[in-house]
């Protein structure tokens, strides 16, 4: 299929605006048309995930990116002129940004369908041909994708594959013009290096410990409940949620306080609750209760908030109570690997310079939080902490402009999506120059060197070195 959509691609040139916008249409109608099926099979996937949660994580968040993108096709894709002054004399040039042709996106399983529906809108603002492979997690997501797809666009636009890690570990090692991923830093490390076998470059979207710095002046009660409350997005399996929060020693215990009381309110029942998300699957369940008991029996003190007569956490349903974690240090494994769950470390900072410490001293985060007045201390935060995105005061609050990069740096992603970074992680900006004049402009760069080509090679060289000395000598 690879080699079908290459040829395709090769055979009909990049595309108009027209076509690039009618991909879009077709891939929302096959998520808009088929929206109560979606729904169904993710709530399948996940054992419990509510139509609300659903709808509001996949479908209402996806919407205004994808409209932002398709609205501004035309202006992206118009050439950047380059000299202007030069064109009346012969010189034009000018920089195209041309479709790489065959783009490969390997999905998640926590947003199964958003996660890979925005990539591919991007790519086929792009202009490009899209091979989407599907997480084996959400397998009934999965399946219903791979069904569907052919009934809206033939497979030399758009294939969707579905498989195991076996498929998708032989889905990395294919040569695409482009590969974008979303999951988690140790498996896109494995993408990272399956793709290097033939130099295919690669968008990872990762995760990380977002940390949260609740600021000397927050308002103690307002910063709790809306943490707690980001906490329990999708049953914390998201890649934003906030990880672990630094508050200021002298406001711990009312802080943890309000997020017990906020969790407890929104969660009177958690067993029969349609709205409490479960954990994908065993795999995830064992591993945050291992992160759970592995913290408690190293010292954490560690707050089941369940309800009053249910017995927490449960097997059957693969739910966990939401979980408040303090005591945290450096021997447990909570301080280090991403949650991915409803459990939340607090601890205490006696300085905001202690709180950066401690940020910086772990890998950067895909986004870091501020819970306070966007003063001097939140400038000093963003410019001495390293992540992909910050917000302030507010869950995902990076992510509300629809034109606005999303992505992590260093270990939390390489790349962006998203508005324009989309359109150009798919496309290849390419110079095209073209030269009228009588003469050539980099012939003399040739042998041999006439006295004319040696005497103006000295004088750029001398004078590019007296405009740095005096530059320097102004400091």
């Amino acid at each position: 299929m690879l080699e079908k959509q290459r040829q395709s691609f090769v055979a009909d040139g990049p595309p108009g605006v027209a076509v690039r916008r009618d991909r879009i249409d077709r891939l929302m109608a096959m998520v808009l048309d088929n929206t109560d099926a979606f729904v169904e099979a993710m709530a399948t996937d996940f054992g419990t995930r509510s139509r609300s949660a659903s709808l509001a994580t996949e479908l209402v968040g996806m919407v205004p990116v994808v409209e932002h993108t398709r609205s501004h096709i035309r202006q992206w894709m118009r050439a950047g002129k380059l000299m202007r002054g030069a064109r009346l004399v012969g010189l034009h040039a000018e920089v195209q940004p041309s479709p790489l042709g065959v783009v490969g996106i390997i999905g998640p399983w926590n947003f199964p369908l958003q996660l890979v529906v925005l990539p591919a809108a991007a790519a086929f603002a792009a202009g490009n041909r899209v091979m989407i492979k599907m997480s084996e997690i959400t397998s009934h997501t999965a399946e219903l994708m791979h069904r569907l797809a052919p009934d809206y666009f033939a497979g030399d636009e758009l294939c969707v594959v579905t498989g195991g890690s076996d498929v998708a570990a032989a889905f990395a090692r294919l040569p695409f013009d482009h590969l974008f991923f979303t999951g988690s830093p140790s498996v896109g490390a494995l993408v990272q290096r399956a793709a290097a076998e033939n130099l295919v470059p690669v968008t990872l979207e990762l995760g990380g410990k977002n940390p949260v710095v609740v600021a000397p002046g927050a308002d103690i009660a307002r910063s709790a409940a809306r943490i707690a409350s980001a906490r329990m997005v999708n049953g914390g399996q998201v890649c934003v949620c906030p990880d672990y929060v630094l508050v200021p020693e002298r406001d711990v215990e009312a802080f943890v306080d309000v997020a017990r009381r906020t969790l407890g309110d929104m969660f009177p029942t958690i067993l029969t609750n349609g709205d409490y998300c479960s954990s994908v699957n065993e795999a995830n369940f064992d591993r945050v209760l291992g992160l759970i008991d592995d913290a408690r029996e190293r010292g954490a003190t560690v707050e089941i908030v369940a309800p009053d007569g249910e017995m927490l956490p449960d097997r059957a349903s693969r739910k966990i109570a939401p979980t408040i974690v303090r005591d945290v240090d450096a021997s447990m494994r909570i301080a280090e690997e991403e949650i991915f769950g409803p459990v939340l470390t607090v601890q205490g900072y006696r300085s905001l310079d202690e709180a950066i410490d401690e940020i910086n001293a772990r890998p950067a985060p895909l986004v870091a939080y501020w819970f306070g007045p966007g003063d001097k201390d939140f400038r000093d935060f963003v410019r001495r902490t390293r992540s992909g995105g910050v917000a302030r005061n507010d869950f995902a609050a990076q992510m509300i402009p629809s034109g606005a990069p999303f992505g992590g740096v260093g270990r939390s992603g390489m790349g962006a999506y998203h508005g324009k970074a989309g359109f150009d992680a798919f496309s290849h900006y390419r110079t095209v120059v073209g030269s009228d004049l009588p003469f050539s402009l980099t012939g003399s760069a040739a042998p041999p060197f006439k006295p004319g080509m040696r005497w103006y090679a000295d004088a750029m060289v001398r004078r590019a070195r007296n405009r740095t000395r005096r530059r320097l000598a102004k400091r």
